[in-house]
């Protein structure tokens, strides 16, 4: 049965192997693998695409935890926004919306005509429902949502009410809207998800409200239980993609023939100070220290090119991002050696300290330990397990720390850096930061990219954290199996009329 679908699928597609593979300017890669590129002439036909699923876990798209279940949300399931390349909110189910003049209370008109998989209608009952579902503890939005104090439906319209003013609330909206909140609950997405126990199947719809041509008509799924499951799976070929953390923590190890897609995230490295207590309470040897950091060389080497460098603590991609500013604020070893003679460093102790579980983040933290010593510190640099490190963050018992933060799609750095932040380690108290922040935060259109400017300004003069990069996600096909992607963070089959399957 399955060779006879490879057959048909294959017959339905007719696509040419000679087309496969990224296209100029495409975010993928060839060298996903030390296996040798195989000749397209070799590269079997006859395999149908198809996608992996664990069965025995949740497929809701805002309660799921499981990754490769949350990978086919976009096909099944679809937001008011979606978030494009550059973290702007492009309208996907929302028609228009406004917001209050405080930015307080905002409204969002749905698009008419739209259908869930089941045949009911997309309501405004319907979406807010699903926004109070991610509201909810144990959704993975709940932190995401933190400031939304109601959100409620209109005639064919949402209202979502504020604790806070949110000048960019659209870019926190990429929430997959679903119909109730079962395992498998109904989407508006383009396919639908049939089948029972371990023989799952994708089929596309034909009553999709968008209307756009579709790589395959069905997408078989491959049932895993594991994690060594899934790397076979997608070595062998039976899994045809896969997300992915390349940097992560305990990344799975993939193997075989494959491409590599990345796309930009706001998954944030950066370097923390202890400004309580010790040298680095003083914003000038900050701003010395800060010259330390080699960020190009700690993506190339030690992220192995999947982030993107950044000065500013928000992503280059961004409208935010402030080029003049950032080029002021360049590695400089130089520079850093004279400013340790001139503040009279030389030879003072610093502890920095970094969690061992991840070894990128330690190769980048030793890299930065031995610019240090290399301009005339003493470095002592404390690897340690998550909760010691984490341990050690609260306590204080730090000079300098390896931190990352996945940052909201706002890049309101509130929890990082405000007075009362929950991320704050270091300890930075300042007014003025605190109402650069907000501002950042409350304002929209052309006062917000001003609002960023003069917040990033004073973080350069203060200095309590030094940006390092933005991890980039990951997305691994077969070989010459797939092309034309176009992965975005939360949606890696974003244009996906665009995709062809070979």
């Amino acid at each position: 049965m399955r060779r006879l679908l490879s057959l048909l699928l294959s017959a339905a597609l007719a696509l040419s192997l000679a087309a496969c593979g990224p296209s100029d300017g495409a975010s993928g890669s060839q060298s996903g693998s030390a296996s040798p590129v195989p000749d397209a002439s070799q590269v079997p036909v006859d395999i149908p695409f198809s996608l992996a699923v664990y069965p025995a876990y949740s497929l809701h798209p805002v309660l799921a935890e499981n990754r490769a279940n949350l990978t086919l949300v976009p096909l099944l399931y679809e937001p008011l926004f979606q978030l494009d390349g550059s973290f702007q909110a492009v309208p996907v189910l929302c028609q228009s919306y406004t917001a209050g003049p405080d930015n307080l209370s905002w409204t969002f008109t749905l698009r008419s005509g739209v259908t869930f998989s089941d045949g009911t209608p997309l309501t405004a009952e319907a979406v807010a429902a699903a926004l109070n579902t991610a509201r909810q503890e144990g959704s993975r939005y709940a932190q995401r949502l933190r400031d939304v104090t109601s959100v409620t439906a209109g005639d064919g319209s949402v209202t979502v009410t504020l604790s806070r003013p949110n000048g960019d609330l659209p870019a926190l909206l990429d929430i997959p809207i679903a119909n109730g909140s079962g395992d498998r609950p109904a989407g508006t997405g383009p396919y639908i998800l049939s089948g029972e126990g371990e023989e799952l199947l994708l089929t596309a719809r034909s009553d999709w409200w968008q209307c756009k041509a579709l790589p395959a008509r069905e997408i078989p799924l491959t049932a895993v239980e594991r994690s060594d499951d899934l790397i076979s799976s997608f070595a062998s070929g039976d899994t045809g993609l896969v997300d992915v953390d390349l940097m992560g923590t305990n990344a799975l190890g993939y193997s075989g023939n494959y491409e590599t897609w990345d796309y930009a995230t706001t998954d944030f490295l950066y370097l923390g100070f202890n400004v309580q207590r010790g040298i680095c309470q003083r914003p000038e040897v900050r701003r010395a220290l800060a010259l330390a950091v080699d960020r190009d060389s700690i993506v190339q080497v030690d992220y192995a090119r999947h982030a993107a460098a950044a000065s500013l603590p928000v992503h280059p991609a961004s409208s935010l991002y402030d080029e003049e500013l950032a080029q002021a604020l360049s590695y400089d070893p130089e520079q850093l050696a004279s400013q340790i003679e001139e503040l009279r460093l030389s030879g003072r102790s610093l502890t920095m300290v970094v969690n061992s579980e991840n070894t990128a983040k330690t190769a980048a933290a030793q890299r930065i330990a031995d610019q240090l010593e290399a301009a005339g510190l003493k470095v002592t640099l404390s690897k340690l397990a998550f909760a010691d490190y984490t341990a050690a963050l609260a306590a204080g018992n730090f000079d300098l720390y390896l931190g990352e933060v996945v940052l909201t799609a706002d890049f309101d750095l509130s929890p990082l850096l405000s007075s009362t932040g929950t991320l704050n380690y270091g300890g930075w108290q300042d007014g003025e930061a605190d109402l650069l922040l907000a501002d950042l935060r409350g304002t929209s259109g052309l006062q917000r990219k001003t609002a960023a400017q003069a917040l990033f300004a004073y973080l350069e003069q203060q200095t309590p954290i030094v940006p390092i990069c933005f991890k980039n996600g990951s997305v691994l096909t077969q070989w010459c199996r797939l092309s034309g992607l176009a992965p975005i963070r939360g949606n890696v089959f974003a244009q996906l009329e665009n995709w062809s399957i070979s």
